[in-house]
């Protein structure tokens, strides 16, 4: 998954919480332009999450957002149904499985 949160460390986009939301759906990762909170509790999921920073401020929960559609930031696309690639060092995307 990724979410365009406009490179703001005002609120976190995702928690513990949502974290285990997407471990229990079996997602791989989550890279969000944006900041986490329960970023130790985030860590032992299963679930690989990328991101620009922490904070301890939840985000109101307003239904907003869109799926299905390209994310753009950082000079990067990101389009349904290509892959991304995440480690400590970085996002590489791929229209191809490397794996």
């Amino acid at each position: 998954m990724v979410v365009n949160g406009g490179a703001s460390s005002r609120v976190a986009l995702l928690g513990d919480q949502i974290a285990m939301i997407l471990r229990d759906n079996g997602w791989a990762g989550i890279i969000i332009n944006g900041s986490v909170r329960d970023s130790a509790e985030i860590g032992e999921p299963d679930v690989g999450v990328f991101c620009l920073s922490v904070t301890p401020k939840k985000s109101a929960k307003e239904g907003v957002g869109r799926a299905g559609v390209p994310v753009s930031f950082g000079g990067v696309t990101f389009t349904p149904g290509e892959y991304a690639y995440a480690d400590a060092d970085g996002v590489l995307t791929s229209r191809h499985d490397l794996r």
